[in-house]
């Protein structure tokens, strides 16, 4: 059974950091290119991340220069390490692969609350 399941997401304090977690089943993880997008009530899907299955890096205009896009292709997961998070941050953030035939979008996402 293909799916995503992410994890990770919480509640900080303005100016910290969470660090996401992506894990895929059902697929040959190396092949795909992950996503990381978010999804605020009223507005656009954003994108924030992506990483080729090789590692190379693309980063969306809303938290470029604070986040960093990783994976491990062995623990078929990718990571997404934010750092000085603001309220405006506050979303669901959710994961999808893509292998050029196959798109998957996980079903629930994760929250990320920024507050104080």
């Amino acid at each position: 059974q293909v799916q995503l399941v992410e994890s990770g997401g919480g509640l900080v304090q303005p100016g910290g950091s969470l660090k996401l977690s992506c894990v895929a089943s059902g697929v040959i993880f190396s092949t795909y290119t992950m996503y990381w997008y978010r999804q605020t009530p009223g507005k656009q899907r954003e994108l924030v991340a992506r990483i080729t299955g090789d590692g190379d890096t693309d980063y969306g205009t809303p938290m470029k220069g604070r986040v960093t896009i990783s994976r491990d292709n062995a623990k078929n997961t990718v990571y997404l390490q934010m750092n000085d998070l603001k309220p405006e941050d506050t979303a669901i953030y959710q994961c999808n692969a893509y292998n050029g035939m196959e798109y998957i979008t996980a079903t629930q996402g994760t929250q990320v609350t920024v507050s104080s």
